[in-house]
């Protein structure tokens, strides 16, 4: 036969019952947890969407990192060479590129209303968006523009040809 003890206490497993402000601030620990992996996850999974899939089939261009046997890393830029049936593509081409600048330039807003508010728990989120969102664009930037040309050397020659447009705009007008 079985003695009951009438000094045992029912002991919750997980420590239900503790005071109620520890409990708060325990359940305010893991719904951040839960919302900093969860957000990390779809970043992640937004940006090997982006970079592996949408970028090959809605533009043509696709980018990645390549290790030889020496151990060197060499990135590789490809773009496809358009043909009459993808020029039926423009709106897809500006709604890749549209929501590729954009997403960026929202993380970035996030990032300094981050820091201006304090909230400081948030900014490895913030970062790690503005560097994943910030790759891809950088990738398809160099995609676009080509893998050997230097960004520096094109936005020079795109400055260049406007002046020189905008000084033989002013000489045929005198």
């Amino acid at each position: 036969m079985m003695r009951i003890d009438s000094n045992d206490e029912d002991v919750s497993l997980f420590d239900a019952e503790e005071d109620a402000a520890p409990k708060s601030k325990k359940s305010s620990i893991n719904s951040f947890i839960a919302c900093m992996v969860t957000i990390i996850l779809l970043l992640s999974c937004d940006f090997w969407t982006v970079k592996n899939i949408t970028g090959r089939l809605m533009v043509g261009l696709r980018w990645w990192n390549q290790v030889d046997d020496n151990g060197e890393n060499h990135w590789v830029f490809e773009a496809r060479k358009r043909t009459a049936k993808q020029q039926s593509g423009d709106s897809e081409s500006r709604i890749f590129w549209l929501g590729l600048v954009v997403c960026p330039v929202l993380w970035v807003i996030f990032f300094f209303s981050t820091l201006i508010s304090f909230k400081i728990k948030w900014l490895a989120v913030v970062i790690m968006g503005v560097v994943l969102q910030g790759a891809n664009l950088y990738g398809y930037v160099r995609c676009k523009v080509g893998g050997k040309t230097s960004l520096k050397n094109m936005a020079t020659n795109y400055l260049g040809r406007q002046f020189l447009k905008q000084t033989v705009s002013k000489d045929d007008e005198m």
